[in-house]
């Protein structure tokens, strides 16, 4: 379980990035989710004990009577850490297997002969096994993610913390990297923090909504989701007609369908005017929540 409890923190340029944050996130896939500058990567980052805050703790327990304070016991978090930033610097001229073993001294890992074992399994769970004497530097986009998501991995980490894991990546590595995430959770604290709301939807057992440095809200995705039956409506209509709705009702999304546009509404009531219920999902959760904030 890890424990934020009002964690506050305000930039010298005056950008206050987050406020007040309080979250208890327990063992398994946790989704974070929010619009680019919601307060996500300042939070990721403080986890990961690379910058401090101005008020607040964090707290990681790891059994009865056994709690690592992350903010003050950083050397001690860092050991039991798996981090993949959403940019993450390399070596382009080194091969893929070198640096991760270079990775994995630094995580403690002194025998050559485990290192080797572990190093080819990460490759080969990475799906980089093939291409592991090539430099760094001639990596596509999704295969220097894959390599981030490896050293992430490094040391059978308990708290592992993804920040767009995804990005860059096609459908079939993104389904690969998905199922090696919910395997991991099964023992570790897993954060992934997106603004892809169908990585949450098809990952997480809890989640929270941040928006401008705050939680808008938390919670199991099934259940939020349960909370807009009935309230959601949709009418498909002409793109002229999208910037109508958009000033006289709460219009959660529109997409494209046949050539024509169909527009998803909030509501408490039937509309009328042609629109008809529809099936909530974690996409209205995300819209209505961020509209009502």
């Amino acid at each position: 379980m890890l424990r934020i409890e009002n964690l506050s923190k305000t930039y010298g340029n005056g950008v206050q990035a987050l406020k007040d944050v309080s979250l208890e996130i327990p063992r398994g896939m946790f989704g974070l989710l929010g619009p680019n500058g919601a307060g996500k990567s300042t939070l990721m980052r403080t986890i990961a004990t690379l910058q401090g805050v101005d008020s607040g703790s964090i707290h990681f327990d790891q059994g009865p009577g056994q709690a690592l304070d992350v903010l003050n016991q950083k050397h001690d978090v860092r050991k039991i850490l798996g981090y993949l930033p959403q940019e993450m610097g390399i070596y382009p001229g080194i091969s893929a297997e070198t640096l991760l073993d270079h990775f994995a001294v630094l995580k403690g890992l002194d025998s050559a002969g485990d290192r080797r074992e572990v190093v080819e399994g990460l490759l080969r769970m990475t799906n980089l096994y093939d291409v592991r004497r090539r430099k760094l530097g001639t990596f596509s986009g999704g295969m220097r993610r894959r390599f981030g998501i490896a050293q992430a991995l490094l040391g059978d980490p308990e708290l592992i913390i993804v920040d767009e894991p995804t990005a860059g990546l096609d459908p079939e590595e993104r389904v690969r990297f998905h199922n090696l995430l919910c395997e991991i959770g099964e023992t570790a604290v897993v954060i992934l923090s997106t603004h892809i709301v169908e990585d949450v939807r098809e990952l997480c057992s809890r989640m929270a909504i941040l928006s401008k440095g705050r939680v808008l809200l938390q919670g199991e995705p099934g259940a939020l989701v349960a909370r807009l039956e009935g309230s959601v409506w949709r009418k498909v209509v002409g793109r002229s007609e999208v910037a109508r709705y958009q000033e006289s009702m709460t219009v959660l999304s529109t997409r494209l369908a046949a050539g024509r546009t169909a527009v998803d509404i909030l509501s408490d009531q039937s509309p009328g005017d042609g629109f008809e219920s529809a099936e909530p999902d974690l996409e209205h959760v995300y819209f209505a929540t961020l509209h009502d904030s």
